[in-house]
């Protein structure tokens, strides 16, 4: 990609899943990756793993939910040579409780990591950042439609909010932000997700097929790049066409199996 090269870029949650994938992608442009998780043994391991590629890759623990964590980086970035040229908001959990069930700490817990983690991360890594600079913060399908996790659901409508408020504030100063909804991805954040939901999930993805870690790094590195330098303030989906359809897909299934009982 354009202009990445000796660049340096912050991914949270990069110890594994979309953010391991989008942290070797860009190493391997050659980018300076600053990779930060609260999984520091998976972290340290992905580093080792990148260390030959052309860019390098330092891996720094952080909880992004934490404003004393966040100090600790930006006191780290202030003692390095380098303006900051990315952040990529990637870190983000799971919590699959629906209305009834959900408590006060799990929806709280939620959005301090899915949102206020990216507030952080703006707020901290900005100053560092100059004109050409680009975020991207990696939202949902959820925040597409009403999905049944309502704490998640709800953490990923508001950091479509946040992104484009803060797409429009950074714009003047050169500094782009783009949201990202990924679909049903191959992470380990589904390793606990219930057959019945990863079934539904390929159901209603007319793409016939879950998504890799590695397509959704492929849309990070363009966005980061300058062969996006006039996006800002977008949402694109990187989902097979799952949010699209809001819901037609079953009624185009239960035609062409109607028609092929009638044939």
């Amino acid at each position: 990609m354009e202009g990445l090269a000796g660049k340096t870029v912050v991914v949270t949650g990069a110890a594994r899943g979309q953010g391991a994938a989008e942290a070797a992608a860009l190493s391997r442009l050659g980018v300076d990756v600053v990779a930060t998780d609260v999984l520091e043994e998976e972290g340290a391991q992905l580093a080792r793993s990148l260390e030959d590629a052309p860019g390098s890759v330092v891996f720094r623990r952080l909880d992004v939910s934490e404003p004393g964590d966040w100090q600790e980086l930006g006191e780290w970035l202030a003692a390095r040579e380098p303006p900051l040229h990315g952040l990529v908001n990637n870190a983000g959990i799971a919590h699959r409780a629906r209305i009834d069930a959900v408590t006060v700490e799990g929806w709280n817990r939620t959005l301090a990591v899915n949102l206020t983690g990216a507030l952080l991360g703006m707020q901290t890594c900005v100053p560092f950042m100059t004109a050409g600079g680009s975020i991207v913060n990696v939202g949902s399908v959820a925040a597409l439609i009403a999905y049944q996790s309502v704490a998640y659901t709800a953490s990923k409508w508001a950091l479509r909010g946040l992104s484009r408020v803060a797409s429009l504030e950074y714009g003047p100063r050169g500094i782009r932000v783009n949201l990202v909804n990924p679909g049903y991805i191959e992470t380990p954040i589904l390793a606990d997700a219930a057959p019945a939901f990863l079934q539904a999930s390929l159901d209603l993805t007319p793409a016939g097929r879950s998504g890799t870690p590695e397509e959704v790094a492929s849309l990070v590195t363009f966005l980061l790049s300058d062969a996006s330098a006039y996006v800002n303030g977008a949402e694109i989906s990187i989902d097979g066409g799952y949010a699209a359809h809001g819901g037609a897909k079953l009624m185009v299934d239960a035609l062409d199996r109607a028609a092929k009982e009638q044939a």
